[in-house]
């Protein structure tokens, strides 16, 4: 794909060197198809999109190209307790099982939703072991939740709840509404404010989704090799989160599935682009309001971004500074200049990043899968907060 590469959208010409950045990582090869979007004071001041759907670079990347953006969606997911914490409908530091009586069972009775938010809570994994089939039934991991005993004590310590997170968080929800994770998240926030992002992905949509790619093999001194290419040297917790069932290319198999993309799987599986979910961090880089939607007020966001946890992750192994749902900017895992900058990241490389402080969100969303600290927002980001 090397040489001049045309690039789709919309860039303010005060930030021309963005669109630039977006296009060098195209004439570099390293992009099949990507989108990138930004917001300052809720107004787009970027939207560009380039390349294509597939591997085999046959079909055009459009505007309402859409892709499975991976962890990215637990910002999704945290944004709607936050409307439930908001409203006094739910209480953090509660207990899950407040709320959720059934998840009071093998030492998980004084939980608070917090730990879950905070991935603190040791419900990161299933014992039993189970198939990617097992994530599309909703009831069936709500039991086996109900039944997990923690894998580590609560509150102790941070480690990443990876698959879990979804369906603790999604449960919690539901119990509260009568609505599912995805049907909340649709009705409270993509509709009102006209962001293209799915958590539970209609059949008709699935001619614009882009086909992702998995990421190129590690070698032995790239982060995380270890973590997926040598089991015998990882804890125990990790291989029972990671490994159960395992994240591999085979899961990433998984997305080109109509299975997989009509269960809600609150955790991976939500679908959208950089556009809509910028538009859904502006909402949010604005105090909560946007364009006349209250998602919540500035002291809910104030109390979501206050520090829960910062130090090594059990599971990952990385140093993680978090919130109430969001990992928080910090020296070991910086997304930007700006010391109230807040963020959810998804395997391969999607961002949905809002910053407080210059009242910006950004997004980036491709189908081209990187490792650990890809390398490919960077220059975009650089030059999009040397523009202002």
């Amino acid at each position: 794909m090397a040489g001049t590469f045309e690039i789709q959208g919309y860039c303010d010409q005060c930030f021309s060197a963005v669109k630039e950045a977006f296009r060098n990582n195209f004439e570099s090869d390293l992009e099949v198809g990507a989108s990138f979007a930004a917001t300052i004071d809720g107004k787009f001041v970027v939207d560009l999109w380039g390349g294509y759907t597939d591997a085999a670079q046959t079909r055009s990347w459009e505007r309402d190209t859409i892709a499975n953006v991976w962890s990215t969606t637990k910002a999704m997911t945290a944004i709607c307790a936050l409307i439930l914490i908001d409203r006094g409908q739910l209480d953090p530091d509660a207990p899950v099982a407040r709320y959720w009586p059934e998840f009071a069972q093998n030492g998980k009775e004084k939980i608070p939703v917090k730990y879950v938010l905070t991935h603190q809570s040791g419900v990161a994994g299933i014992d039993e072991p189970i198939t990617w089939e097992t994530y599309y039934n909703w009831d069936r991991m709500i039991r086996l939740l109900e039944k997990q005993k923690p894998l580590w004590e609560p509150g102790k310590r941070g480690g990443y709840h990876a698959y879990t997170f979804g369906h603790l968080v999604g449960e919690v929800v539901r119990r509260i509404t009568g609505k599912s994770l995805g049907a909340f998240f649709r009705d409270e926030v993509a509709v009102p404010l006209g962001a293209d992002f799915h958590i539970g992905l209609s059949g008709e949509n699935d001619y614009r989704v882009a086909e992702l790619t998995p990421p190129p093999a590690l070698k032995p001194e790239d982060p995380g090799y270890k973590l997926f290419n040598d089991p015998g040297s990882i804890s125990e917790v990790c291989k029972k989160v990671m490994g159960n069932p395992p994240t591999d290319a085979n899961l990433v198999l998984c997305t080109r599935d109509r299975a997989w993309r009509a269960a809600e799987i609150p955790s991976v599986n939500g679908h959208g682009n950089a556009r809509s979910a910028a538009r859904v961090g502006a909402a949010m880089a604005c105090g909560g309001e946007l364009d006349g939607v209250r998602l919540m007020g500035q002291t809910t966001i104030k109390k979501a971004i206050e520090e829960q946890d910062y130090g090594t992750d059990i599971v990952l192994g990385g140093t993680f500074r978090r919130g109430l749902g969001f990992i928080l900017n910090s020296k070991e895992m910086p997304m930007g200049p700006n010391p109230h900058t807040f963020y959810g990241s998804g395997w391969g490389g999607s961002k949905m990043v809002v910053d407080l402080d210059a009242k910006i969100s950004w997004s980036y969303v491709m189908n081209k899968m990187g490792n650990l600290f890809d390398p490919r927002p960077q220059g975009i980001i650089q030059a999009l907060y040397a523009a202002l």
